[in-house]
């Protein structure tokens, strides 16, 4: 991976966004889109599509990401200082104590923080042994009281999302970060743009990224809907089976062997030529890929092919170790194919593949 694709991931996985205030990652998003669109436009809760029309202006290809990523949202100070708060996307509670985390105050200024619980030295035995429960944990941000937060400008609606910093593990090709989900399905979504835009294609692409993916998949109905695509391919990420503890069902998808084809998920059962049209792309190239299944969630294909009077639909998604937690693992090669395959796809999406796939 070169330099610049490298430092396309950095900034987005940098960017601070939870859902409903994805300003950050949409700037990101402009700035590497604009190059290579015809236009950028947006639905009217912030989601971005840029828009490039190929050689025979046929079908047209919707391709998105989504830029929030699951964090918080201040809710209350107390009398003391401490900050009360509420998730915005899933959260496991024993990821989060003693992690670090930004307040981002509507003039833009940060404040550090930390989650905090009583300790356990206070807790009866039983109560160690239980889960901390998410109500009643807090974050201390260094304030001696509720007067000197509201000077730092802190007020309660005010976003908040976990700290950590880029990394690429030791020098090779596993990659540390927090909010791969989504801001590699954003990258790949800006990166196919580019790719195409420069190597030509038969449809007319729209490349973008939703808000809000991670409270009910919203932003993907509205954009969905503003494109009003003919096929549409949603970008995320899945799960990685390949730690230890697994079993050897849970194991399927591992970091490093390519993109994950998802099968099934809860929120859809993708369009079946869709799927075989992919899957045949994806073998014809030896691309490397995986078939998954996700019994416990779903992505913004979920939404995409319920819009107006259906869309084909499917979800490629970049295998991930510990999701939704500060600090997230992909591998390099996963990026890079899933960059590959959704662009040899996208560029076999002329007027009769499309055709095909929407004839019964």
């Amino acid at each position: 991976m070169d330099k610049n694709e490298e430092q396309l991931l950095i900034e987005l996985t940098k960017a601070r966004g939870v859902p409903g205030n994805e300003d950050e990652v949409r700037e990101v998003f402009k700035k590497y889109a604009a190059p290579f669109a015809e236009d950028i436009s947006f639905d009217g809760l912030g989601s971005v599509i840029a828009k490039h029309v190929g050689e025979g202006g046929g079908p047209k290809i919707f391709i998105s990401g989504h830029m929030d990523e699951v964090g918080f949202m201040v809710t209350k100070i107390t009398e003391q200082g401490f900050i009360e708060f509420q998730t915005l996307g899933g959260w496991w509670s024993q990821v989060m104590l003693a992690q670090q985390v930004e307040i981002k105050t509507q003039a833009g200024k940060l404040i550090r923080g930390v989650i905090g619980c009583k300790p356990p030295h206070v807790l009866t035995p039983e109560a160690r042994k239980q889960p901390y429960e998410i109500k009643d944990m807090f974050i201390d941000i260094g304030a001696t009281s509720l007067a000197e937060a509201k000077e730092w400008g802190i007020r309660p609606g005010d976003m908040i999302t976990p700290y950590i910093e880029y990394e690429r593990l030791n020098g090779g090709k596993f990659l540390l970060a927090k909010a791969w989900d989504n801001r590699v399905g954003t990258a790949v979504s800006l990166r196919v743009l580019e790719n195409l835009s420069k190597e030509g294609h038969p449809n007319c692409l729209f490349a973008g990224s939703d808000v809000m993916e991670e409270v009910g998949l919203r932003g993907a109905r509205t954009s969905t809907h503003l494109v009003n695509p003919d096929i549409a391919i949603a970008l995320d990420t899945g799960t990685a089976g390949d730690t230890p503890g697994m079993t050897p069902k849970e194991a399927d998808s591992k970091l490093g062997a390519g993109p994950q084809v998802l099968i099934f998920d809860a929120s859809m059962v993708p369009h079946k030529k869709l799927l075989n049209f992919v899957v045949n792309v994806a073998e014809e190239l030896a691309i490397p890929f995986q078939y998954t299944v996700i019994t416990g969630g779903g992505t913004d294909a979920g939404q995409m092919h319920l819009t107006r009077d259906g869309v084909p639909s499917l979800a490629i998604t970049v295998p991930v170790r510990y999701l939704h937690s500060h600090t997230s693992i992909i591998h390099e090669d996963d990026y890079l194919n899933t960059v590959k395959l959704v662009t040899e796809v996208v560029r076999r999406l002329d007027d009769e593949a499309v055709k095909k796939i929407r004839t019964y």
